[in-house]
């Protein structure tokens, strides 16, 4: 096992990105390059902290949701880093902003940059989330894709009691450098505000809602025009209807009323309001 640094430079860096606030929220004004390098830097050559940093992603959705829902609120503003997984928080940002955010940082892609540079860097990957038949398909696929990269153990995110007290034993046994928590919003921001104290030998604990789903092959990302248009959110609503419809007919035009009534136009550090 890796030996772990107490090191208050990791936390630092965190407070060290800019953010501006959108919909209530603190965002990092990072591009995707950008955030998987601060990743990489934070373990790579040597880990920064005595514990997890947690970064997570907020689209629309999730703005709705802090807006409502205390606990949801709760956990993502625990996060060391919030990206923006949503091409309408990027545009309205280019409104509401002098310092606008530079584009949109979906996990989904986030994810490959990543896997390319931790591949290059000898760093450790522990993917946990979605059921046994996604999980499986996703780590396989990615194997194949990054065949040097060092994925030291998976799971699927079906665990409960005992058997999850273990597994998170077990994940912190092998010391990943990173963590991918696939358990959708907000069980994956759940499971990190209960186990992180647990998991002091990992490095970064990134949540990542359906990325497995993608990395199996099991859905398909929209077209790329829809993506750069903001209507991913469509897209996936096609795909199911019965599952998404009401979803975002509920949270769209919640998220859309505060982008424009609770955004700030300054730059602030991740203790500034």
């Amino acid at each position: 096992m890796r030996e772990r640094r107490i090191n208050p430079v990791g936390r630092a860096a965190t407070a060290n990105v800019p953010r501006i606030t959108l919909g209530g929220l603190r965002l990092a004004v990072l591009d995707l390059e950008q955030t998987a390098n601060f990743m990489i830097d934070l373990v790579f050559p040597q880990r920064r902290t005595d514990r997890p940093l947690y970064l997570t992603s907020a689209n629309g959705e999730v703005l709705a949701r802090c807006s409502t829902e205390p606990m949801t609120d709760r956990l993502f503003r625990a996060a060391d880093l919030i990206n923006a997984d949503g091409q309408p928080l990027v545009t309205v940002s280019r409104f509401k902003s002098s310092t606008p955010l530079p584009e949109r940082v979906a996990t989904t892609d986030l994810f490959h940059v990543v896997a390319r540079k931790a591949q290059a860097a000898g760093l450790t990957f522990y993917m946990f989330g979605a059921d046994e038949t996604e999980n499986a398909a996703a780590v396989a696929n990615v194997r194949s894709r990054y065949p040097d990269l060092k994925i030291i153990g998976r799971s699927h995110g079906y665990l409960r009691g005992d058997a999850l007290r273990a597994k998170v034993d077990e994940i912190d046994a092998l010391a990943p450098d990173y963590l991918w928590v696939a358990l959708g919003v907000p069980y994956e921001q759940a499971f990190v505000e209960e186990y992180a104290a647990r998991l002091s030998h990992v490095g970064v604990i990134k949540t990542s809602g359906g990325l497995f789903n993608f990395l199996s092959g099991g859905r398909a990302r929209a077209p790329q025009w829809m993506q750069g248009v903001g209507l991913e959110w469509a897209w996936r609503v096609w795909l199911e209807p019965r599952r998404l419809f009401w979803r975002y007919l509920t949270t769209n035009p919640r998220a859309l009323y505060l982008l424009f009534n609770k955004s700030r136009p300054s730059v602030t550090d991740r203790t500034g309001d």
